[in-house]
């Protein structure tokens, strides 16, 4: 049965998609198979493996608001091992429609549990907020992949995103664990993003990886392309520090 991991930070602009979709790419082309899931409104992760949101027509959304089953929402990407559950325009008022259901937290785990023996790893873009969208991808993980940005603001969301990873562990999901921190947009030139990695290590003991994904001009422009950065660039800085990442995660396991 495959591992299901939520990508998350309630701080947005960290790398938090960039981070899931270029991981799913790299897992899949070391050959695993793997599933990415887009519960983000913005559709973010959707656009960056080349898939147009306003032309999606079976979604995330019918998934966890229409019970639609999860396999028939699921499409193949033009990567190796890659496959997506898409997100579109509609997954925008899903939250409104979560909260008057009554397994509200828990619709992404019950839509996900058929085909979670089809793949090897499941990775969950998560919208950057706590609401019932955030709260479903944490609820069907086993784990929570935190993309943290090497800058200051990143150390004043910190004890805020502590306090959600317990009450999520304490309310809904007994077995959540921290996978790891990823270090992002780290500049080597500046000394505040060498502090920023040791003080978030102090909250984080063990959890921060080696690995520092570097600004990256071309890391940025990949997305409009519709390709991970190791399909875009293999040889850019960042499509090495992606790949030792992976690297990282999967010696882990």
């Amino acid at each position: 049965m495959g591992k299901t991991v939520a990508v998350f930070n309630q701080k947005g602009g960290v790398g938090k998609t960039t981070t899931c979709v270029n991981l799913a790419a790299i897992f899949g082309e070391k050959g695993l198979k793997t599933l990415l899931v887009d519960v983000d409104p913005q559709g973010n992760s959707t656009s960056g493996v080349g898939f147009d949101k306003a032309l999606v027509k079976k979604s995330t959304y019918d998934v966890i608001i229409n019970r639609l089953p999860a396999k028939d929402a699921v499409t193949p990407t033009q990567f190796k091992n890659l496959f997506l559950l898409p997100a579109n325009m509609n997954l925008a008022g899903a939250e409104l429609e979560l909260a008057e259901t009554e397994d509200r937290n828990g619709a992404l785990k019950r839509a996900l549990a058929s085909i979670l023996p089809d793949y090897d790893y499941i990775l969950i873009d998560c919208p950057p907020s706590l609401g019932l969208l955030s709260l479903n991808g944490l609820v069907a993980s086993d784990t929570l992949l935190i993309p943290l940005q090497c800058e200051f603001y990143a150390l004043e969301g910190m004890s805020q995103l502590l306090s959600t990873i317990r009450t999520v562990k304490q309310y809904y999901n007994e077995h959540l664990e921290i996978e790891g921190v990823v270090y992002t947009m780290f500049d080597s030139r500046l000394k505040l993003s060498r502090q920023i990695v040791e003080e978030v290590n102090k909250y984080f003991p063990n959890k921060g990886y080696k690995t520092l994904i570097p600004r990256s001009v071309r890391l940025a422009e990949a997305p409009s392309y519709g390709l991970p950065i190791i399909y875009y660039d293999k040889y850019c800085k960042a499509s090495f520090a992606y790949r030792k990442l992976a690297g990282e995660i999967l010696a882990k396991q």
